[in-house]
């Protein structure tokens, strides 16, 4: 019996084992390397195929984007291409694509990560609403805003009527009345992309212009009413009832109320009570802000509106003060951005079907939609703003900025085409509307609205132009008919309106370079204020202008970033101690408009020079030096090389650039420690202390080296040194190098018995830039101010090779006071003619500052360009 009962449990469980193990066994884990195939879409691991599909979206918007941001398209026209592109009208007629890729049972997947970065960039919009912009412009743009939304509303209800009967029988279509229809279609005529609009805006340089600031707080009223009248038209389809709709509605607005009124203050609270507005949010602070968002998007949501509105208010309510929605947008921007928003808009390419377009009525449409789409809003946009005083090219760019539709549009249309409103029909023929007229907006805008005309705008609104000739309207009622600034410009010659490059890396050697040109010096006689002539200096701080919607917040928001800016607000405090007229400011730009944003602003100021600075790590960042080594090759950085060559090549007027080796006493390089030197330890911290102590100058002296070639460039360079050398602290050594030809040429003119101190000879040398080199230096040289006697050299010297002979008495010069607060030479930049076909730094700076740089002397370098001859 005991036997059979062990012999039946045996069996048993030999069986039930046997079972287990062919039934239950666990998946297999090898993946590709067992047979299995990434591309099946997989239930209970969807992550494959989604890798798969994200990687393909993001592989086509990137390289969509490179070609059409050459032309100034935004991102969101190549996201939508790429997925037309991937969709049924091109790469979905490849057989099985479509089946492989992108799965019907995996599409949910793709559309709940889209829809997720949909709300969270409804809250990024929220946050780039600034409605402080209608406070300060709202007559002109309500009128804009109005004008721009009733006129395509209106013509969209008018179309609509077609549309409504001609495709409401398609597939896929709820019965819906045609009040309803009809309120839809005119929003997606009516709305305009805000935040398209402000990247044209800053692209095009256009935001602190009439037009920009008219456009954007016109846009910011559209955008906010487009917003509304869609949870409206939302809320009508979604609700069984009119008064269900209404209740919708009224909950709505209770609970927009709610977040104002209840819930802002109570953030605003936690904001001050944490220090996150002064200093910017923690991780905690950004989980509260982002908990706001998401939970705001389930409430308007649950009650029958989309998300993305609760989303969109959320935003709004957050605070603008200190930066705090620009460094929130920061923390979150990047990842939406750059994964979540390519692959909502590319959903909105997998929707469209250009093969549906297949008959003379479709196209009919198409361009009907088109039309009034543009038509409208560029006519009532134009004639508003023509209305308020703007001229006729001012508003037909406004017309033109306000029929942007962009990734706004593209956003009503899904949700017309989920709610299923439209077909996809109708939803292909929006999407061709919204491309058009998305494309067309820069190159339109450019085109009427370009910067010469922007100039002659400006000069004519501040009375210095005729309208109809473009000459100045004084320009003849001055004696003897000459422009007094004119005349200032062709004078003394010296520097009267500095425009300075600001450079974190580079300010203690500016502010030092600086100090010479505003103040007499230690030891100089005080003067009284009223007698004393400022020279004007305008400081310009660069920020890379990114892809990056923070970065278009902080272009909107710019003047409270020029009033805070801290190099700013260092140059203006250093002006007001060393006798200067100082002043600033930040500009917003791409990396590669920093130089034509220079010569811009210093044409706008009417300086006499631009002052650059090389930077001291030899990139365009800003950024702290890490590594000696960077500091030792900033002169062989190509783009700092082609930045300068720029300004160079596009001022209009003088331009020196300083290449910074210890000037104001500041050491550029810290050597390194030797091996068998003395190290610090725990127990000597006192020492190090001491040893890291940079102990007050002792000698605050500077002396400038200058050879003189001859020139135009070198006539400006002779003319800076001597107004440097007017400040006590300087001295000077100035030597003229001559070539036996340049000197029997002067002697055989005749020219040497009428220099000494006559006053009308050196007028006329002032004047004349093309006297001879030996008599201009003569003249000038010899006609010195009192005071500079004792404290400038004057040579001229008979050489058979000027760069040996200059080079050999620098390092005399240089080394004479090893102590002081630093040397200078100054050269002027074509000097010794043999930079024309030079590249590198060289092309920069020219021959003869290469040399001295390379020659290892301990002295900084001025190379001088003088302003063209117009």
């Amino acid at each position: 019996m005991a036997t059979t009962v062990t012999h039946s449990f045996t069996k048993t469980v030999s069986v039930t084992s046997s079972t287990a193990s062919s039934t239950s066994r666990a998946k297999a884990q090898g993946g590709i390397l067992e047979g299995g195939n990434p591309s099946v879409y997989d239930p209970t691991n969807p992550i494959i195929i989604f890798i798969i599909q994200a990687g393909i979206i993001l592989i086509f918007c990137r390289l969509l984007h490179y070609p059409l941001s050459r032309i100034r398209q935004p991102r969101v026209i190549a996201e939508v291409i790429g997925g037309v592109l991937l969709g049924p009208s091109v790469m979905g007629r490849i057989p099985g694509f479509t089946n492989a890729i992108f799965p019907a049972a995996a599409m949910p997947n793709l559309t709940l990560v889209a829809n997720l970065g949909l709300v969270l960039f409804l809250f990024l919009v929220g946050l780039e609403v600034d409605l402080r912009f209608l406070g300060s412009n709202w007559r002109v743009a309500l009128t804009v805003s109005a004008a721009s939304m009733v006129l395509p509303f209106g013509l969209g209800c008018a179309i609509a009527w077609g549309l409504y009967n001609e495709f409401r029988h398609e597939p896929g279509l709820v019965p819906i009345s045609f009040g309803t229809y009809m309120l839809f279609i005119g929003i997606a005529m009516a709305i305009t992309a805000f935040p398209v609009l402000c990247r044209i805006l800053t692209e095009l340089k256009l935001l602190s212009t009439p037009v920009g600031v008219i456009t954007l707080a016109a846009g910011v009223g559209n955008d906010v009413v487009g917003w509304i009248l869609l949870a409206l038209c939302v809320a009508l389809v979604n609700a069984g009832s009119g008064i269900t709709a209404l209740w919708v509605l009224l909950t709505c607005v209770g609970y927009a109320l709610f977040l104002y009124f209840a819930v802002r203050p109570g953030l605003m609270w936690i904001l001050r009570r944490t220090h996150s507005i002064e200093n910017g949010p923690s991780q905690s602070i950004v989980a509260l802000t982002l908990l706001i968002a998401i939970t705001s998007a389930f409430f308007t949501g649950v009650i029958g509106v989309h998300p993305i509105f609760g989303a969109f208010m959320a935003g709004l309510i957050c605070p603008h003060e200190g930066g705090f929605a620009i460094k929130v947008t920061e923390k979150v921007e990047d990842l939406v951005s750059t994964l979540f928003l390519p692959l909502y808009f590319a959903l909105s390419g997998l929707s469209t079907n250009l093969g549906l377009l297949n008959n003379g009525i479709t196209w009919a449409y198409v361009v009907g939609v088109i039309a009034i789409a543009f038509l409208a809003k560029f006519s009532g946009a134009s004639i508003s703003a023509r209305l308020n005083g703007l001229m006729w090219r001012e508003s037909f760019s406004i017309g033109a900025l306000m029929s942007c539709k962009g990734l706004v549009e593209l956003i009503v249309l899904n949700i017309g085409l989920q709610a299923k409103i439209l077909s996809q029909r109708t939803f292909t023929i929006f999407v061709v509307m919204a491309l058009v007229t998305t494309f067309a907006t820069t190159p339109l805008t450019s085109a009427l609205y370009p910067s010469w005309y922007q100039k002659k705008l400006e000069a004519w609104k501040r009375g210095e132009i005729d309208w109809d000739t473009g000459n100045l309207i004084d320009s003849t009622d001055h004696e003897d008919g000459v422009d007094p600034i004119a005349a200032e410009k062709a004078g003394s010659g010296s520097v009267r309106r500095l425009l300075v490059y600001l450079r974190l890396d580079n300010m203690p050697s500016l502010i030092a370079f600086m100090s010479l040109m505003g103040s007499t010096g230690s030891s100089a006689p005080k003067t009284h204020p009223s007698k004393q002539s400022s020279i004007e200096v305008h400081g310009v701080r660069m920020v890379e202008l990114t892809d990056r919607d923070s970065s278009v917040m902080q272009v909107s928001e710019i003047d409270e970033f020029s009033a805070h800016d801290p190099l700013v607000n260092t140059l203006r405090t250093f002006g007001q101690m060393h006798n200067l007229a100082a002043s600033g400011e930040v500009a917003i730009v791409p990396e590669s408009g920093y130089a034509d944003m220079l010569v811009t602003k210093a044409a706008d100021a009417d300086s006499n020079m631009i002052l650059l600075p090389w930077s001291e790590t030899g990139s365009m960042s800003e950024t702290q030096t890490i590594s000696s080594d960077s500091v030792r090759n900033k002169l062989a950085s190509s783009t700092y090389i082609q930045f300068v060559s720029t300004v160079l090549n596009n001022a209009r007027c003088s331009t020196a650039v300083f290449v910074n080796r210890g000037f104001g006493g500041n050491s550029v390089l810290r050597e390194r420690s030797r091996i068998l030197s003395r190290t610090t330890s725990s127990f000597s911290i006192h020492s190090a202390n001491a040893r890291d102590q940079v102990r007050p100058l002792t000698d605050r002296t500077h002396h400038i080296f200058m050879p003189f070639f001859g020139g135009a460039d070198d006539k400006k360079a002779l003319r800076l040194v001597l107004q440097l050398a007017q400040n006590s602290d300087v001295t000077a050594t100035i030597i003229h190098y001559e070539t036996n030809e340049e000197r029997e040429r002067l002697l055989t003119s005749g020219h040497e018995q009428k220099t000494g101190h006559d006053k009308s000879a050196t007028v006329n040398v002032t004047g004349n830039l093309t006297t001879d080199d030996a008599v201009f230096f003569s003249s000038v040289t010899t006609s010195l101010p009192a005071g500079l006697d004792s404290r400038v050299l004057v040579e001229s010297c008979q050489v058979e090779d000027r760069v040996s002979a200059a080079i050999e008495r620098a390092k005399q010069e240089i080394s004479q006071n090893p102590r002081n607060a630093g040397d200078l030479v100054v050269v002027g930049r074509s000097a010794t003619r043999l930079s024309t076909d030079a590249g590198g730094s060289k092309k920069c700076l020219g021959a003869f500052a290469e040399v001295v740089l390379a020659s290892g002397l301990r002295t900084s370098v001025l190379a001088v360009q003088a302003a063209p001859e117009s």
